[in-house]
């Protein structure tokens, strides 16, 4: 999950509250959805294509005495009204929008969700709107007010065309003092099951635990107990750590929550012995001490210098890696020969990535002396660390537009193959031939709607894995990697949970095999879920 949540229109949306692929073709039901077999492009062009996704625009020729962002200042003349008739706008969305720059600017984008209630009103991101409007020829969503410095501003969404009855795109705009501040276009996408999806086929759900508090993230299983981090998020309340006996799997008990103030965004965790790691985006690699397994206690915090991001972290043998975004884009390699007490090694901060691009280490794969790092807007990064103060990179894979977000790493048939999933619209599975790193090879792909992201991965044999937000958990035959084969799903995401549609990331996010005969998959909202291991 990125560190921040949405472009400059967002925010400015959010203003007076805050003021700081295609889908694939139906089939018979009760069974799950394939992935198309598809003919894969000589260049990969990326997740989403940069060019404008309507045919309106704000009138800024004079021509209009509206004010401007409001219904009547849109020029809406090449648009199909008509088409709303078709729209199911009740519920929830998830939303992709260009800014006017993003040709020349790629990270001019930004992505959210929105959710239209059963009385018409909008929320963006969890938030109330002041205006809206929703009939057979209008789809109009509207934030306006006064910033802090005394200038009115109103930012806007209106629809152009409907496509079909869960599609929509149109034309944003957000003005201040009656002036354009950014503009551009937007396409979003109804959250629904995939066409004759229930709610699972080929996994069963054994348990469920609740997080109260806080946005569910990652979890790791360790001495008979789940441990569950979460993040702070607006109206989701803070982040923490939540301990859960799995004596009962059926009936997971919360046994601890550790909430520490000023630090609760807890994004990642991971075990060795009898330590516990999770990743602050405070106070970096926090370890706790868990001979008593329902009781962590804070050893320390490393590596102690300053406030650091740690976002994600990967354990192999006696090594740990810390993926950090900030306050510089940093791999940290840590030797975990005593658990309890870890040795940097090594702030690895890689040449090859231009310090101009927004990059940082967003997650990683290790196995032995090789480090495959998500780097995201640098892409995928195939590293020796065979010594940790002379790190070498043996090869890579970019995208046009990466979010490259993180991977799992196996042999097939004396192949070595990377499973890398992006997280941004349009983001899926790619499948790449890493077997000579400097010709890496794309071989595969799997993708479902455009509007909903992967999160993480595990690989056992020739199953893989996957944490799908919206989409719930995936199921992979990939004995065949260049044609992943969907065997199994449960769709996780519900409505009726609290606060879905506040975020673009909702739903399944985070997943762990730890070998002890079940699949433990947390869920933004609901927390733990506990399912048998195919």
């Amino acid at each position: 999950m990125k560190t921040w949540w949405h472009g400059a229109v967002a925010s400015l949306f959010a203003v007076g509250t805050s003021l700081t692929g295609c889908a694939p073709e139906p089939v018979e039901e009760g069974s799950p959805e394939p992935s198309p077999a598809q003919e894969l492009k000589k260049e990969d062009t990326g997740d989403w294509d940069p060019s404008p996704l309507a045919e309106c625009k704000l009138i800024t020729d004079g021509s209009s005495t509206a004010e401007c962002g409001t219904l009547e200042s849109f020029d809406l003349s090449a648009c199909d009204a008509e088409s709303f008739e078709a729209l199911e706008a009740q519920g929830t969305f998830t939303l992709h929008t260009l800014g006017e720059g993003v040709l020349q600017n790629d990270n001019e984008q930004s992505i959210s969700a929105f959710r239209i209630l059963p009385d018409g009103r909008a929320l963006l991101d969890g938030f109330a709107t002041k205006e809206s409007r929703f009939d057979s020829r209008t789809f109009f969503i509207s934030n306006h007010g006064t910033l802090r410095d005394g200038r009115p501003y109103r930012s806007s969404y209106v629809g152009c065309k409907a496509r079909g009855p869960h599609r929509v795109t149109g034309c944003f705009a957000s003005c201040v003092a009656g002036t354009p501040s950014y503009q551009g276009t937007f396409e979003a996408e109804k959250v629904v099951r995939l066409p004759s999806e229930g709610e699972s086929f080929g996994l069963t759900l054994v348990g469920e635990g609740n997080v109260p508090r806080g946005v569910a993230a990652d979890v790791y299983v360790s001495h008979g107990h789940a441990y569950v981090a979460a993040i702070q998020l607006g109206p989701m309340g803070p982040g923490g750590l939540y301990v859960y006996d799995l004596s009962d799997r059926t009936a997971p008990r919360l046994v601890k929550s550790l909430f520490f103030p000023g630090d609760s965004y807890w994004n990642g965790v991971w075990a060795k012995d009898d330590a516990l790691y999770v990743a602050s985006a405070s106070r970096g690699l926090l370890v706790f001490d868990i001979a008593d397994p329902a009781n962590p206690v804070l050893l320390r915090a490393l590596p102690g210098t300053g406030p650091i991001n740690v976002h994600t972290l990967y354990g192999d043998g006696n090594r740990l890696y810390a993926m950090s975004p900030g306050p510089g884009p940093q791999t940290l390699l840590f030797d975990v020969t005593d658990a309890k007490q870890p040795v940097l090694l090594n702030r690895h901060q890689d040449p090859s990535v231009d310090p101009a691009v927004a990059s940082f280490p967003h997650d990683a794969t290790a196995q032995g002396d090789r480090l495959y790092v998500n780097h995201w807007r640098a892409g995928f990064l195939i590293l020796d660390v065979s010594d940790p103060l002379n790190i070498v990179k043996l090869g890579e894979y970019k995208y046009p537009r990466a979010t490259s977000h993180t991977n799992r790493v196996g042999v097939f048939d004396g192949r070595v193959i990377a499973f890398e999933g992006g997280e941004d619209w349009g983001a899926h599975l790619r499948v790449l031939d890493i077997t000579d790193p400097a010709r890496v090879e794309l071989i595969g792909e799997y993708r479902l709607t455009p509007g909903v992201s992967i999160h993480n991965m595990e690989l056992k044999g020739d199953r893989l894995y996957l944490s799908h937000y919206q989409h719930g958990v995936r199921v992979l035959d990939v004995s065949s990697p260049a044609h992943p084969k969907e065997v199994a799903y449960y769709n996780t995401w519900r409505e009726t949970d609290r606060q879905r549609g506040s975020s673009f990331y909702d739903g399944a996010i985070g997943i762990r095999l730890p070998g002890d005969g079940y699949l433990y998959v947390v869920d933004t909202s609901r927390g733990l879920l506990i399912f048998p291991e195919l």
